[in-house]
């Protein structure tokens, strides 16, 4: 059988929250994060002499902020591919008016998309199989995917990374300690599947399930639970009810597109 190749693209800009941004454990030598949008510019650059990449996308942000901070700086630079995840930190709110965030999201992938060879998307992952008290969000959740996938019927330079149906995300293992951002494997699942949405030959089954874990005891899982409402939910809520974000003051990590080599 010939072996298929990828299309090359020699730019990428990537666009959103602290999901692009690639908060995890794993870092690079300047004490950035190394998330998936960086290990798929690594990747596109190895076959891709000048590569450039660019990564706007900041932790904490809503759609709008996206939006009026991001989206034309990001359509300015012109590169041919552009990744664009937004609305979940807004999803979170109670309250959320769901169709004025999808308008948004919508707005920003038509810019992005009028000038870019292609547009990546993505649909959230299901927090109600792997988080207790979630299931509030999942209608918004629902709302928001159904959206995604209508927007890329309609474009067909938008293309959707569909994490929702990928059980593999249900495993904790995947996620951070905080439960709400990837872990460095997470990420390296995210890169793969952005690849493979690309054409990219597939390196490995990104939603293959992890090897079965260790059984956990009832007290170490509450332990780790008093944890995470102390380190994590705590300061979540506290946040929400001053009106700061984990964002505020934060520039982009890469605001130029800059050559990369990974």
């Amino acid at each position: 059988m010939e072996k298929t190749t990828a299309p090359a693209y020699r730019s990428l800009t990537a666009v959103g929250d602290s999901f692009t941004e690639g908060m995890c454990d794993e870092l690079h030598p300047d004490g950035s994060y190394r998330g998936w949008a960086d290990l798929v510019a690594a990747r596109l650059a190895a076959a891709t002499p000048g590569f450039r990449y660019a990564n706007l996308a900041v932790r904490g942000k809503l759609i709008g902020q996206i939006c009026d901070e991001q989206v034309e700086a990001a359509a300015a630079m012109g590169a041919e591919l552009v990744t664009l995840a937004g609305g979940l930190n807004d999803v979170l709110r109670p309250g959320c008016d769901v169709a004025a965030v999808a308008a948004r999201l919508g707005e920003a992938a038509e810019k992005l998309a009028a000038g870019a060879r292609r547009v990546v998307m993505f649909t959230s992952t299901d927090p109600s199989r792997r988080l207790r008290g979630s299931a509030r969000l999942l209608p918004a959740i629902l709302r928001m995917k159904e959206f995604v996938e209508e927007l890329a019927r309609q474009h067909p330079e938008i293309v959707v990374v569909d994490l929702f149906s990928a059980p593999c995300f249900d495993d904790p293992r995947l996620w951070a300690e905080d439960r709400l951002h990837l872990s460095p494997e997470g990420h390296r699942r995210v890169a793969e599947a952005v690849l493979e949405a690309l054409g990219t030959p597939a390196g490995f089954d990104w939603r293959a399930p992890l090897p079965p874990a260790p059984p956990e005891g009832w007290a170490a899982r509450r332990r780790l639970d008093l944890s995470w409402l102390r380190i994590h939910l705590g300061p979540w809520i506290v946040r929400r009810l001053t009106g700061r974000s984990s964002g505020d003051g934060r520039s982009p990590k890469r605001p130029q597109l800059a050559p990369y080599e990974g």
